[in-house]
This record gives structure tokens, C-alpha cells and sequence, in this order.
């Protein structure tokens, strides 16, 4: 009788296994469709125009006596800060950044003669809530240049935009809104209805230049574009 129950365990054992496969397979399968989804991206973009701008402004005077240097870069900011006034900025925007007195006499490097011994330089740092003031100040440079203001390069205006968090809600909105749609194409080609967010990135926001051509930097430009794509997961449903 010992024989028989061998075989009969055995049999037993062999259906259990069978089933057991049976039913992980099936699981699985029904796992794996659960989670069909498609991964679709939506893009939202504004055009905004820049709300605060930067320019700094150097300019210097040399000569060989310090004194007479100094009051000819006092007499180069007088004419500064007038232009600036003439453009709707007042003194009150114009903030010393640097002041810089330079003796040639006391540089261990230099060669021949010295002509002017001192050299003084002052840059202001102009600052302004209306962009377009500073823009058309750094259009009508010349007449500073005009009037004997020795201008060095310190390059041009910076442009920023600083109200992304008021735009963020509505283009987070509008970009979901891009995705699902493309999702929405997906599934119909696919014959799936789609279903809900599996899982979702919002993305980067990202401030571009509204001319994107090599050598067009964002902070020289008014007027920029901002930008922010999102990733969304939807799920698949049959």
C-alpha cells in the first residue's frame, strides 16, 4: 500500500504545481494590463515683456593731476545722473557700485612715459520697474558720449521678468490639458479608451529669448517667451 500512496502524493503534488503556475501566469497577465499607459508630452508658452531692468553705466577721466581727475569724474557723474533724469529716471535709481582710483606711476609693469598718471572710473548701477525707460536711456547713449562723458564698456541693459508664479497655475493647466489631448489621439488610434493619470512631471519653466538666433541672449531682450513642457502618464483601458 506504500507504493500507491507514493503515487497518489505525487499526482497531487504535480496538479498543485500546475495550478500554482496557472494561477501566477494568469495574475501576471492580468497585472501587466492593468498597467498599460502611454507617456505623452504637453507644451505651454507666453509671450511676456520684462518688468525690471539692470544697466550699469562706467565712465572715467584721467589726468595727471588727481585733483583735477577727481573733478572731472565728478563732473562726468553730474552729466550721468542729468541724462538719466532727461529719460524719467531719477538719482534715486542710480546707485554707486564701484569706485576705482588707478596710479600708473605705482603699476611695477609699466613701460615708457606715462601721460595721465591718474585714471578714476565709477560704474552706477541704474535700476528700474519700467524696462522701457532704461531702453530708451541705453538707445540715446551718444549724447553722453557727446557731451564728454568718457563711457567704458560695461555692456548693455539686463531684462527681467519676475512674475512666473502668477503665469505657473494656468500654464500648468493649459500644458495637462495639451497632453491629455495628445494621449486622447493615442488611444484612440490604439483602440483603448484612456483613462486617468498613471503619473505626472510638471517640468522645468524656462524664460527664452523671443528671437532665438545665435548670439540673442534672453536677459537682452524686452521681450522673451516663457515656456514649460510637462510628462504625463494616462493609463490604457480596452
Amino acid at each position: 500500500m506504500e507504493q500507491p500512496s507514493r503515487i497518489i502524493a505525487a499526482l497531487l503534488l504535480a496538479l498543485g504545481l500546475t495550478a500554482g503556475g496557472w494561477l501566477v501566469g494568469h495574475g501576471f497577465y492580468r497585472g501587466r494590463s492593468v498597467e498599460r499607459f502611454v507617456t505623452v508630452k504637453g507644451v505651454a508658452e507666453r509671450s511676456v515683456t520684462a518688468d525690471t531692468a539692470f544697466w550699469p553705466l562706467r565712465f572715467v577721466a584721467t589726468d595727471d593731476d588727481l585733483n583735477r581727475a577727481q573733478t572731472a569724474i565728478r563732473d562726468s557723474r553730474a552729466k550721468v545722473l542729468a541724462f538719466l533724469e532727461s529719460h524719467g529716471l531719477p538719482a534715486a535709481s542710480a546707485e554707486l557700485q564701484a569706485l576705482e582710483v588707478t596710479d600708473r606711476l605705482a603699476d611695477p609693469y609699466r613701460s615708457g612715459p606715462v601721460e595721465s598718471r591718474y585714471i578714476i572710473a565709477q560704474t552706477l548701477m541704474v535700476r528700474s520697474t519700467e524696462p522701457e525707460r532704461i531702453r530708451q536711456a541705453s538707445q540715446d547713449v551718444g549724447d553722453l558720449v557727446a557731451a564728454g562723458v568718457v563711457l567704458a564698456a560695461s555692456g548693455g541693459p539686463t531684462y527681467l521678468f519676475t512674475r512666473l508664479n502668477d503665469l505657473k497655475p494656468e500654464m500648468i493647466a493649459e500644458a495637462t490639458a495639451n497632453a491629455r489631448q495628445a494621449a486622447q489621439q493615442f488611444a484612440q488610434d490604439s483602440a483603448s479608451r484612456l483613462g486617468a493619470i498613471r503619473r505626472a512631471s510638471q517640468g522645468v519653466f524656462v524664460i527664452l529669448p523671443r528671437d532665438q538666433a545665435p548670439g540673442f541672449m534672453e536677459e537682452n531682450q524686452m521681450e522673451k517667451t516663457v515656456r514649460v513642457v510637462s510628462t504625463v502618464e494616462f493609463y490604457l483601458n480596452n
